[in-house]
């Protein structure tokens, strides 16, 4: 007859578990930095783009007075 196997008990998934999150946990870690990097190079071009927008929206609707002496 064949041997039967070992039982799977809670430690043995809780170890397991553990393995794989501390996995994830260190490529998080070593990606970060570029992430953190890349929200703020869009952040910033965000808010480039919104005031240069802004600007061309202003100058098209500004009205142009022009004062003279007598």
């Amino acid at each position: 007859m064949a041997a039967l196997p070992k039982r799977i008990t809670r430690d043995d998934i809780e170890k397991k578990l553990r393995e794989v999150a501390g996995d994830v946990d260190t490529g998080v870690e070593k990606a970060r930095p570029k992430i953190l990097t890349g929200a703020v190079a869009a952040a910033v071009l965000a808010l480039l783009v919104a005031y240069l927008l802004g600007r061309r929206s202003g100058k098209s609707k500004s009205a142009r007075v022009e004062i003279r002496r007598l």
